[in-house]
This record gives C-alpha cells, sequence and structure tokens, in this order.
C-alpha cells in the first residue's frame, strides 16, 4: 500500500487562493486505534477553510495541517479498537478536526454516519459540519424550545439554511433572517420556510425587522458577522434573550459609541460557540443527535440539502474564489475523481 497520496496544500504555508495546489507527495495518514481510514469521494467547504488558509484560524492540536472537516466517502480500513457498527467498504459521511481535502483521511469512527442511499456524495459531504453547528447553537448553546422566537444572520449561508429548517421543524414562532440581496431572502422564505428577511446592504436590519414584527424582540439571535452587527443584536434582542455569536467575519473590535445598556436592562446573554476544537466525546453526541432527528427528516426530502456548485478538486482554486464571493445559496462541494 503507498505511503502517500494526493491532497490540496497550500504554497508557503498560507496565503490567498491562488496559492491552492494539489500536492501529490503528502503522506497518507495512518488511523490511531479508534479511527478508520476513509477513501474520500466529495468534500465540502466552510467559511473556516478560508481563515485557516491565511493563517487566521486556530487550528486544534490535533488535527492535520490539511485543510477540511467534512466530507464523504468509502471506509478502507480500521483501527485496533474502532467503533463496530462499521465494515470495510461501507459508504460513509463525517466530520474531523482536518485533513478532508485529500484522497484518504484518518477520522474517529465516533464521528462517522452511514451515508443514506437517498442522498448524493455530494450533499451527503455537505451535512456534517453545517448541520452539526447548527443543531449545536440553536439547542445546546441558545437553549431553543418550541415556540420561540428566532433570528438567523446570513440566511443563506449553510449554517442558516440548516438552522431555518430545524426552527421550522421545531415549532418557532418567527423564524426571521438577514441576507445580501433579495434573491437569498426569497430562497430562505419561499424555499426554506423563513417567515421573513431583511436585506443588510439596502435596510437598517434591526429597525425594519422591529416595525415589521410591532416591536416584538427576539428571543434568540444567532450570528458569524462580528462588530457589524453587535448593536443591532443588542437592540432586536428580547428580555432574556440569548445572542450566539458563531464568528467575526466583519472583524472583532467595536466601533466607539457602541451601547452595551441592554446587557442590564434586557438581562442579555452572549455567548461564543464553536465546534472543531471541541473534544471527540462531544462531538460523538452531537453526531447521534443529527443523526436520530435530522437524518431521517433527510431521506424522506423535508430537509433540503442545497448544493451551489461540485468542482473537481483539481478546480479548488475557482471553489474557494466562489466561497469568497459571498454569492451562494448553499454548499460549495469538491468531488475526487
Amino acid at each position: 500500500m503507498a505511503d502517500t497520496m494526493r491532497a490540496v496544500d497550500i504554497k508557503n504555508g498560507t496565503g490567498p487562493a491562488s496559492s491552492l495546489y494539489i500536492n501529490s507527495s503528502t503522506p497518507k495518514p495512518k488511523p490511531r486505534p479508534t479511527d478508520a481510514i476513509v477513501k474520500i469521494n466529495c468534500f465540502g467547504l466552510n467559511r473556516m477553510d478560508l481563515l485557516q488558509r491565511e493563517g487566521h484560524y486556530p487550528v486544534p492540536p490535533q488535527a492535520p495541517k490539511t485543510l477540511g472537516v467534512e466530507f464523504s466517502g468509502t471506509i478502507e480500513s480500521f483501527g485496533s479498537d474502532a467503533e463496530s457498527g462499521f465494515k470495510k467498504g461501507d459508504e460513509v459521511f463525517g466530520l474531523a478536526y482536518g485533513g478532508a481535502y485529500a484522497e484518504y483521511i484518518a477520522v474517529s469512527t465516533h464521528m462517522l454516519m452511514h451515508k443514506p442511499e437517498e442522498l448524493s456524495w455530494e450533499q451527503a459531504a455537505g451535512v456534517p459540519e453545517t448541520w452539526i453547528t447548527a443543531s449545536q447553537a440553536m439547542y445546546l448553546v441558545g437553549g431553543f424550545t418550541p415556540g420561540k422566537t428566532i433570528l438567523w444572520h446570513a440566511g443563506a449561508s449553510s449554517v442558516s439554511i440548516a438552522g431555518i429548517q430545524l426552527s421550522r421543524a421545531d415549532n418557532a414562532t418567527a423564524i426571521y433572517v438577514t441576507a445580501g440581496s433579495q434573491e437569498k431572502i426569497d430562497f430562505c422564505v419561499k424555499q426554506l420556510g423563513a417567515t421573513a428577511g431583511f436585506n443588510y446592504h439596502t435596510q437598517n436590519w434591526s429597525w425594519d425587522i422591529l416595525k415589521s414584527t410591532c416591536g416584538k424582540f427576539f428571543e434568540i439571535i444567532l450570528y458569524f458577522i462580528g462588530q457589524n452587527y453587535f448593536q443591532g443584536n443588542l437592540d432586536a434582542a428580547a428580555s432574556d434573550g440569548h445572542i450566539v455569536n458563531l464568528g467575526a467575519m466583519s472583524g472583532t473590535k467595536l466601533p466607539a459609541g457602541v451601547d452595551i445598556g441592554a446587557f442590564v436592562r434586557k438581562r442579555l446573554r452572549f455567548e461564543g460557540s464553536s465546534l472543531r476544537s471541541r473534544e471527540e466525546d462531544y462531538q460523538g453526541k452531537l453526531r447521534n443527535t443529527l443523526a436520530e432527528h435530522a437524518l431521517p427528516k433527510m431521506r424522506e426530502g423535508s430537509f433540503k440539502i442545497p448544493v451551489e456548485k461540485v468542482f473537481p478538486w483539481e478546480e479548488v482554486v475557482k471553489a474557494h474564489q466562489l466561497m469568497e464571493s459571498n454569492q451562494t445559496k448553499g454548499k460549495i462541494i469538491c468531488r475526487i475523481d
């Protein structure tokens, strides 16, 4: 068996999208006792991949340098103490600390799921990171229960696409979104079931939402944007509301004049959340939750997994550039032929 494989690498360690290339001399991973070796068919892109490529993401110490955390493929072999329930040749999809932009990956069997025949390889590769992140942020961190009101920023992002559908299925009273175009808003409302949406380019979303809802505030707000939306979230949050921060795309330094009085006046909670840095057992529990509650709806088609575009992995540069354009409505997937 060959000791090397092909994997996406970065010229000089970090850089722009154009610095990505396929390195045919990458060492093939070796499994730990609890790992499986999976031959990858497809991998999904995530915003963290762009940050890691540029050297701005805190990669967990156990992660390989190769990008990518979600994939679909076929089990090739196992470590000596891998979880039962899987066998060689099984079609699977899963979540990893890194290494998915490659022909092979070593991953804990605790983070693998059997691929339903109803899902394509491309769809399956776009499920793990986004749906588990949405579930974790909404339920475990945000404390969602049926009947609550919820606001998903970046409504056409893959995490929010999952979150909108989870919110609708679990009987949220109102599901609002923000997005950067009317096309994306229409997608969230007409195809995913959001109540309404607001264009952050053309509207003062926090005030317009409150006018539209006759002053009703949101019990849970989930966002990835950072400092640009900080004040608006405080304004839009309900008393005893919970704001869950999943990223900081616009930066982490707050501008002068931010009024934090709402923290006391409304008794707000502002809490950050991440998935990749969590321990394996924690991620495994989230996997089980996804398999139990979301996968049946994916199989029957009531949960949609929109794929914006599939690239051959030789065009990974174009895939990253598309994600950087912020024009997508769903997952970007690379396929390994």
